[in-house]
């Protein structure tokens, strides 16, 4: 065990100071290339793959019942067949309350070497991970290799880094002298003990299972806390490889695999409420929507409960240098994976007045046409549209677009991607508001949805984004502008609504993109969610430190 936490000593020292420094820094490759990761590695991945379809998924872990599965692969229409061990709530319980005494008791060095070498591991394992978030997600091959292998890995080893800083942040031990004047002074040897916070409880979403799951499972892992990890019923193969690779580290390493256990349930028979309530679980990790995460708050009074769940994610739009250039940016923002992303921008707030560009002032239904024409030069070709878009993960996005183009006029209408089928897919929805229609675009509309609102002017957009990015929530914020004023101002207003703002992008980056080690993903200070991957908080609440003192005798 000890020999883990030397082999990746580097990696943590390297990923410790990265958090530190906030720059760029991975050190897990982001290309799917077989320089990298070996040049069969993308045809034994795909063989694993099929290998796995149909059948029984091979995990050593009681199944509570007949095996479960209901995953469809939104780019064939067709079922994956795999069967995964049902989970059931009591015997997960026992069996992570038998599975953490000895795992609490073990020093912080050998938690953070298993999770760096389970890090490792999956990295490992990054193309096979790739084609379980492709056909589980509906995002594109290169998509899924980069946001469910690399990015997501990332994220965990910024949650492992994090962790290892909290609990090793006070000695373990201190010896306590207090002078007494001429009196001999008071002598005390002092011992401070980990405690951790109880079960932890992760729950999957259906679109970023591994980049949204591991901060909660590697954080809680490192902090002493068996995890059980609750997996969406229509996304669990990328969940269940992890799990998976994580219980065959701990078995090699000495310890009961079922610190992390799979719970896989149902669409029609969840256990998800009745698992977060059991008084065993003390930690809840959740990514979803609103409505969920809203009965987690108001039922999981007693435990400590960390949510990511839905934001209107405003773009304000004063002028800009480069309109071309702007338009493209927003476009591909507006099309990455159909819009499935928590960071994809939905409200546009445009002046009435027009925008300020180089040559002159151009009006709002000028904007608008040039907007919507850059998302048809994106997607004019067909491979690039479907590498871009990737498909619709659940058909429920589907009705919504439906729903939403009756709201205002269409500026550029949705449309299933040509030749694409079997394939579940629909491009770009763009419909025009007026700013008092505000009922209609404050709340997320998930999917390829976007508002085109007409604003009374630049100050107006700007108030009418940040106030309902502080109420409604927001977790990105975008502008382009050319008065610096404005800028400062805009800074200013977004801070305050807790919504993280990226300025005049332009070129290969774009607003729904957020670094590990770097960004701060989500403030937890508006109502898109109340927890931030990765910060202090996010870790300290899942231990508690619990003093032993005794007169010195030495």
């Amino acid at each position: 065990m000890a020999e883990l936490f030397a082999r990746h000593r580097a990696t943590l020292e390297a990923a410790v100071a990265a958090t530190r420094s906030r720059g760029y820094w991975s050190p897990y490759p982001e290309l799917p290339s077989g320089k990298i990761y070996g040049e069969s590695a993308k045809a034994e991945a795909e063989a694993a793959f099929a290998g796995l379809l149909g059948g029984l998924f091979p995990l050593d872990q009681e199944s509570a019942g007949e095996p479960v599965g209901e995953e469809v692969s939104p780019w064939t229409g067709q079922k994956l067949g795999i069967r995964y061990p049902r989970g059931a709530v009591e015997p997960l319980v026992a069996a992570a309350e038998r599975a953490r005494l000895a795992w609490a008791k073990a020093s912080v060095e050998t938690r953070v070497g298993i999770a760096l070498e389970i890090l490792a591991r999956l990295n490992r394992d990054s193309f096979l991970i790739a084609n379980a978030v492709q056909h589980t997600t509906g995002q594109s091959f290169v998509m899924a290799f980069q946001a469910g292998g690399p990015h997501a890995q990332d994220r965990g080893l910024e949650a492992v880094a994090l962790a290892f800083e909290e609990t090793t942040r006070f000695p373990a031990r201190a010896r306590w002298e207090k002078p007494q004047g001429k009196a001999a002074p008071i002598v005390l040897d002092k011992e401070w003990r980990l405690v951790p916070r109880g079960i932890g409880l992760v729950i999957g979403c259906s679109t970023f299972p591994t980049w949204n799951g591991y901060p909660g499972l590697f954080a809680s892992l490192v902090t002493g806390n068996a995890v059980i990890v609750k997996p969406h019923p229509m996304a669990v193969l990328p969940l269940a490889l992890t799990v998976r690779t994580a219980r065959r580290v701990l078995r090699e390493e000495g310890f009961d695999p079922d610190l992390v256990q799979l719970a896989v349930d149902t669409a029609a028979a969840p256990i998800t409420k009745e698992l977060a309530q059991h008084p065993a679980v003390g930690i809840v990790d959740f990514t979803g929507s609103p409505a969920f995460g809203r009965w987690l708050r108001d039922n999981l009074r007693d435990k400590l409960l960390f949510t990511e769940e839905a934001g209107t994610n405003p773009v304000v739009i004063q002028g800009c240098r480069d309109l071309e250039a702007t338009c493209a940016n927003l476009a591909f923002s507006l099309a990455l994976y159909s819009g499935q992303m928590c960071t994809a921008p939905q409200n546009l707030f445009v002046p009435a007045t027009g925008i300020a560009t180089p040559g002159g002032t151009i009006g709002f239904e000028a904007f608008a046409s040039a907007l919507a024409a850059a998302i048809d030069g994106l997607l004019a070709d067909p491979a690039r549209a479907s590498a871009v878009l990737g498909t619709i993960q659940n058909p429920a996005t589907l009705e919504r677009i439906a729903k939403a183009r009756s709201l205002g006029r269409v500026v550029r209408e949705s449309a299933p991607l040509p030749g694409a089928e079997p394939a579940r897919t629909a491009t770009p929805l763009l419909v025009e508001l007026e700013a008092e229609e505000e009922p209609a675009y404050c709340s997320e509309w998930f999917g390829p949805i976007a508002f085109l609102i007409r604003c009374r002017d630049a100050e107006d957009a700007l108030e009418r984004a940040a106030r309902t990015a502080r109420t409604r929530g927001a977790i990105t914020a975008a502008l382009w502008a050319t008065d610096e004023a404005f800028v400062a101002r805009a800074a200013d207003a977004f801070a305050q609504a807790g919504a993280p703002l990226s300025i005049g992008l332009e070129g290969p980056i774009y607003v729904n993109q957020a670094a590990a080690f770097s960004d701060f993903h989500v403030t937890g200070a508006n109502p898109a969610g109340n927890a931030t991957f990765v910060d202090p908080a996010f870790v300290a609440g899942r231990f508690r430190l619990c003093g032993i003192r005794r007169l010195a005798t030495g």
